[in-house]
């Protein structure tokens, strides 16, 4: 009688045991995403908030997410990609650009004139990093890696037509390349995260600023700026933006093993591509904006962005200069960007 109780308390507590693991196995995990965007913003509704809606759809609902935009948490955007490492928030996205000269190498993708659509520079920018750069982001665990559509001269007073018309204009700039390409054509450059435009658009601490189309009314462009400069697709983009979407890598490793697949899942290549070309897709609602306002739009033909172009060979040649220094081969890397680039041009409608 007794062995009897015994067993049956043992198969209880066994079944109580297995119950409960198996709880935990369904338990949701619950994962924190920050980043500097506006609520309202297109990157925000259409790529961060789809993003992970789909995550938590493909896990049935295992991952959820607390979405916080505008830097709900604290810090800076300049803090972003450290919050990430150090466990502060469990997924970010932000720009690389925006901590000059740490991530060197990707910095590739923000020379001028190399960027043809988003998606398919988004692609290369993956690949890239994952064949000649792959220890680049090595304190995160990285999900995505994307540009945005092609970058747009917005200024207040003084129309920009030809690369003469740059001089002496204090134009904000996101990055340390395009800092320096904005100097090269004649412009002052101001550094300063991108939540900062509107405030200094007003105060007159710049007379303008270099964004894509996209992003133009989060930033309330379109309403404190008159003029736009865009780029004839013919003649090449300006220039873009690198940005990184990833996760604190102790939080992606905790996953069990079917969350992880999931994460997986909605990373990579396809993903890039897909933030990529959905960012862009947002240029001509951005577009749209400046119209509906009143404001100029002027498209810089080929023939002059050939001087645009001239003015700012010289950005490749020193950052070549500058990889070698590093340590690194500057003209594999250029031209391992190139080669991706075209390669998955040839297979991406803009």
């Amino acid at each position: 009688m007794i062995q009897r109780r015994t067993l049956l308390k043992t198969g209880a507590a066994a079944a109580l045991g297995g119950s409960a693991l198996s709880g935990l196995a369904q338990q949701a995990v619950t994962l924190k995403f920050h980043t500097f965007m506006a609520p309202l913003s297109n990157v925000w509704l259409n790529m961060h908030k789809a993003w992970m809606s789909k995550v938590e759809k493909d896990s049935n609902g295992r991952i959820k997410f607390e979405a916080y935009p505008a830097m709900q948490l604290g810090g800076t955007p300049v803090q972003l990609y450290d919050q990430a490492r150090d466990g502060v928030v469990d997924v970010v996205w932000t720009l690389p650009g925006n901590t000059a000269g740490r991530f060197p190498r990707v910095e590739v993708f923000e020379l001028p004139f190399i960027m043809t659509n988003a998606e398919a520079t988004s692609k290369a920018y993956w690949e890239y990093v994952q064949t000649v750069a792959p220890d680049e982001f090595k304190e995160t665990h990285l999900l995505a890696l994307q540009v945005h559509g092609p970058g747009c001269i917005h200024t207040t007073e003084k129309p920009v037509h030809t690369v003469n018309d740059m001089r002496g204009l204090k134009l904000r700039a996101p990055t340390r390349q395009v800092t320096k390409l904005l100097g090269a054509l004649g412009a002052t450059p101001v550094g300063m995260p991108l939540p900062q435009i509107p405030d200094a658009l007003s105060k007159g601490t710049i007379q303008g600023c270099v964004i894509p189309w996209e992003v133009v009314p989060s930033v309330k462009v379109n309403e404190l700026t008159k003029y736009s400069a865009e780029f004839d697709p013919a003649g090449g983009a300006l220039y873009t933006t690198t940005f990184v979407m990833c996760m604190n890598k102790a939080k992606y490793e905790s996953l069990s093993p079917d969350l992880k697949k999931v994460i997986d899942a909605n990373s990579g290549l396809a993903t890039s591509g897909w933030l990529g070309k959905t960012q862009q897709a947002g240029d001509a609602a951005g577009r749209k904006s400046a119209v509906d306002h009143g404001n100029t739009i002027f498209t810089v033909s080929p023939t002059d962005a050939q001087e645009f172009r001239r003015r700012s060979r010289q950005l490749d040649v020193e950052w070549v200069e500058d990889m070698n220094k590093r340590g690194f081969d500057g003209r594999k890397l250029l031209d391992t960007a190139h080669a991706l680039i075209e390669k998955y041009t040839k297979t991406t409608k803009a």
